[in-house]
């Protein structure tokens, strides 16, 4: 699934494209997505200008000169800035054709991903309203976060991949970043010390600053804007190496199963 920094890449790749460009059409090939795109809104947008690709989570926000269109990627789904004449790939579903003459072309083999449309303010829609902080900004610091430990049983991977709580830490950069500050991932997250927090804090942005850097980490589908793959795979330290020696320690990498997802942690660096 992409998470923040795929997200992140994306918006990056798509911003010169996009910005103060005016929206010719939108063109749905396959209107079935995690929920239908609305009938009326290839009319809505004809003719508006994107001001800005914005970001908020894994949401893809693009602000227009009145409205926002909120965009995910769903499990499996790249957004690419492509000619629009380019021939279609199957699984794509719509096209946003620019008055550049490129189209901004979302393609999802699940079709969990989606395309929204807001006047309001985004912030205020149903489905961002209650997100938490995200990663990057000052509200999640390390008081915040021993803050809301206190009292929670929960094992601290599950926590920080809580969207209440903290937005963006998906399951590929919490096992990596649980590494980085060296802490267990099956402990209870009321265990956290201040200091500890802290640690899981920088470790938390130092791994999504690479990630973001390298292109997001592509295990299976996800493309950025240009269609490349990212790179962050190669720097994984311990997700999706069972069995390999620890770059720290030579330790093999152990592997289980949290809340129905897959973690990696080495059982010496992270006692």
């Amino acid at each position: 699934m992409p998470e923040l920094p795929e997200v992140e890449t994306t918006r990056r790749g798509l911003a010169p494209h996009a910005r103060k460009r005016r929206i010719v059409a939108l063109t749905v090939y396959e209107p079935r997505l995690r929920w239908p795109i609305a009938r009326d809104l290839p009319r809505a947008l004809a003719g508006r200008r994107i001001q800005r690709v914005g970001r908020r989570a894994k949401y893809l926000l693009l602000s227009l000169e009145s409205g926002t269109l909120l965009l995910h990627l769903g499990m499996s789904g790249n957004l690419r800035a492509v000619p629009a004449a380019t021939p279609r790939l199957k699984h794509d579903h719509f096209d946003l054709v620019l008055d550049s003459g490129t189209a901004l072309r979302f393609n999802d083999p699940r079709r969990f991903g989606s395309l929204l449309y807001t006047e309001g303010d985004p912030a205020e829609h149903a489905l961002l309203k209650h997100l938490a902080p995200e990663p990057f900004a000052r509200a999640f610091n390390a008081d915040y976060l021993w803050r809301i430990t206190r009292g929670r049983r929960v094992a601290l991977k599950q926590l920080i991949m809580n969207s209440h709580l903290v937005v963006g830490v998906g399951n590929i950069y919490a096992s990596e970043a649980l590494f980085r500050a060296r802490l267990n991932p099956k402990r209870r997250a009321a265990s956290l010390t201040r200091v500890e927090a802290g640690r899981l804090v920088r470790a938390i942005r130092t791994v999504l600053k690479l990630a973001i850097r390298a292109g997001g980490t592509t295990l299976r589908d996800y493309l950025s804007a240009d269609g490349a793959p990212g790179y962050f795979r190669q720097r994984l330290y311990v997700y999706e190496r069972r069995g390999q020696p620890c770059r720290r320690c030579r330790t093999p990498i152990k592997a289980l199963t949290q809340g129905q997802r897959s973690t990696y942690y080495c059982p010496h660096c992270q006692r």
